[in-house]
C-alpha cells in the first residue's frame, strides 16, 4: 500500500461545506488502496483573526502566549475535519503536533523542526486510521507550543512525509498549482507542470505564496516527491523535484513580488572593521532573517548601511538597533515600508547572458525605479516601491513570454545504418 500525506490549506477547510468535500477526496485516496496522513492548516482566515484579537488587547503580545493562541486554529480543523471523515464512514484520528512527534527549537513564532518521533502515526496507520495532524506546530524543549511561522503547515506536511518515508507529499490549495506569477496579478500567468527544488525554493522565499521555504527545502533535503495540486478540483498539479525537462533551455521559470518587505537604512555608521559584524550579530541573536544588504562607498570615515527584512520583524529590529545605534554613535535609522521585492527565477540563467541587462531594461522602459539589487545563479532580485510592483510583474511577465509553454524538446533522429558487406 502506497502511503500519502496530503495538507489542505486554510480556504480549503474554510467551513463545513468545505471540510465535507476534502473528507470525501481523503475517503477516495483511501479507497483507492492507499493509506493517508492529513495535515491542515487553521479554517479559512481563523489565523488572521486570531493575530487581529490578541493585538486588540496588547499591541505587542508576547510570542509564546502567541504560539498558544495561535496553535488552536489548526487543533480546531484538525478534530472539525476528524469529525467529517467519521460522518463518512472513515477510521479516522485527529492529533496535536505534540502527539504527532514533532519536536521544535525554543524559538517563538517562528521555530525549526528539530527532530519528529512517528511511531504514534505508524501505529495509527496499521490500525487503519486515517491521521489527521494539526499542522503549523510542534512541541519544544519546554513542553511548550510554538509554531512554525506563516505557511508553517507545508513544513509539518513534507517533514512528516520524509520522517514516514511517504511516497507522496501532497499539497493542496485553492489554486491548480504552481504558476509562472501570481495569477491574480498575471491573467496569462500559466500552471508549470514541473519545476526544480531549487527554482520552487528561490520563488518561495521571494514571495511566491504556493509553497513555505522551509518546506521546499526539506524536501530537496530528503528526496520528498512534493506535488501542488487544487483541492476543489481533480487535476494534475504541478510536480517539485530535483531534475525537470528543458532544465537550462528555459531561462526564466517564474516571477515573484514580495510586498511584506522593509528597507532598514544606519546613516553615518563608522566605516571600521566589527561595526557590521556587531549589528548583524545583534539581529541574528533576535531571529530576525536580513536578505539584502548594501553598503554606500565611505566618506570622511563614516557609510550608510541598508538592509531588508520582512516587514512583520520591524518593530523587532527597531528594538535591537535603537542601542547599537547610539553606541556606534550613527547618525540615525531610517525605516521604509513602502518597498517591495520583485525576483525572477530560472535555472536556465546559469547558461544564457544577458538576463539581468533585460529585466533592468524592461524596468526602465516602465519607468520603474531600482533601489537595490542582489543575485544569485538561479535568481536576480530588485527593491523597488511597492506601488510599482503588479505593474512590474506584468512588464516581465510578458517580455520574458512566460504565458507560452515551452516548447517540447524534438527527438534525435538517428541517422540510418550502414548496411555491412
Amino acid at each position: 500500500m502506497a502511503l500519502f500525506v496530503q495538507k489542505y490549506g486554510g480556504s480549503s477547510v474554510a467551513d463545513a461545506e468545505c471540510m465535507r468535500r476534502v473528507a470525501r477526496r481523503i475517503r477516495d485516496t483511501q479507497k483507492a488502496g492507499n493509506r493517508v496522513v492529513v495535515v491542515v492548516s487553521a479554517m479559512g482566515d481563523t489565523t488572521d483573526d486570531l493575530i487581529a484579537l490578541a493585538k486588540q488587547v496588547n499591541p505587542y503580545p508576547d510570542e509564546r502566549e502567541m504560539d498558544m493562541l495561535l496553535a488552536t486554529g489548526e487543533m480546531a480543523s484538525s478534530a472539525v475535519l476528524t469529525m467529517a471523515l467519521q460522518a463518512q464512514g472513515v477510521k479516522a484520528i485527529s492529533v496535536t503536533g505534540r502527539q504527532a512527534g514533532i519536536h521544535v527549537d525554543s524559538t517563538h513564532l517562528k521555530a525549526k523542526i528539530e527532530q519528529i518521533d512517528p511511531e504514534r502515526i505508524k501505529r495509527h496507520l496499521a490500525q487503519g486510521y486515517v491521521v489527521v495532524v494539526a499542522g503549523f506546530q510542534g512541541i519544544n524543549r519546554d513542553n511548550d507550543v510554538a509554531t512554525l511561522g506563516r505557511g508553517g503547515s507545508d513544513t509539518t506536511a513534507v517533514a512528516l512525509a520524509a520522517a514516514l518515508k511517504a511516497d507522496r507529499c501532497q499539497v493542496l490549495k485553492d489554486v491548480e498549482g504552481v504558476f509562472t506569477a501570481n495569477p491574480r496579478v498575471v491573467p496569462g500567468a500559466r500552471k508549470m507542470d514541473e519545476i526544480t527544488y531549487d527554482e520552487m525554493l528561490e520563488l518561495a522565499s521571494s514571495g511566491a505564496e504556493v509553497l513555505q521555504s522551509r518546506a521546499v527545502e526539506f524536501a530537496k533535503k530528503y528526496g520528498v516527491v512534493l506535488e501542488v495540486l487544487s483541492s476543489f478540483v481533480v487535476k494534475p498539479g504541478t510536480l517539485v523535484r530535483e531534475e525537470v525537462e528543458e532544465m537550462e533551455s528555459v531561462i526564466i521559470r517564474g516571477i515573484a513580488a514580495d510586498k511584506n518587505q522593509a528597507k532598514v537604512t544606519l546613516r553615518a555608521v563608522p566605516d571600521k572593521p566589527g561595526v557590521a559584524a556587531g549589528i548583524f550579530k545583534a539581529l541574528a541573536a533576535a531571529n530576525l532573517n536580513i536578505d539584502m544588504i548594501v553598503q554606500n562607498m565611505s566618506e570622511d570615515g563614516r557609510t550608510d548601511l541598508s538592509f531588508t527584512l520582512p516587514a512583520d520583524d520591524l518593530h523587532k529590529a527597531q528594538a535591537v538597533l535603537e542601542p547599537i545605534m547610539k553606541k556606534a554613535k550613527a547618525a540615525d535609522v531610517h525605516f521604509d515600508t513602502g518597498i517591495a521585492k520583485v525576483s525572477i527565477v530560472g535555472v536556465g540563467m546559469k547558461s544564457h547572458s544577458g538576463v539581468a541587462f533585460k529585466m533592468f531594461d524592461i524596468l526602465a522602459a516602465n519607468k520603474i525605479n531600482i533601489e537595490m539589487i542582489s543575485t544569485s545563479e538561479i535568481k536576480i532580485s530588485v527593491v523597488i516601491r511597492a506601488a510599482d510592483a503588479d505593474r512590474a510583474v506584468r512588464a516581465l511577465h510578458d517580455t520574458f513570454g512566460l504565458s507560452r509553454k515551452p516548447k517540447a524538446k524534438a527527438a534525435a533522429k538517428k541517422a540510418p545504418a550502414k548496411k555491412r558487406g
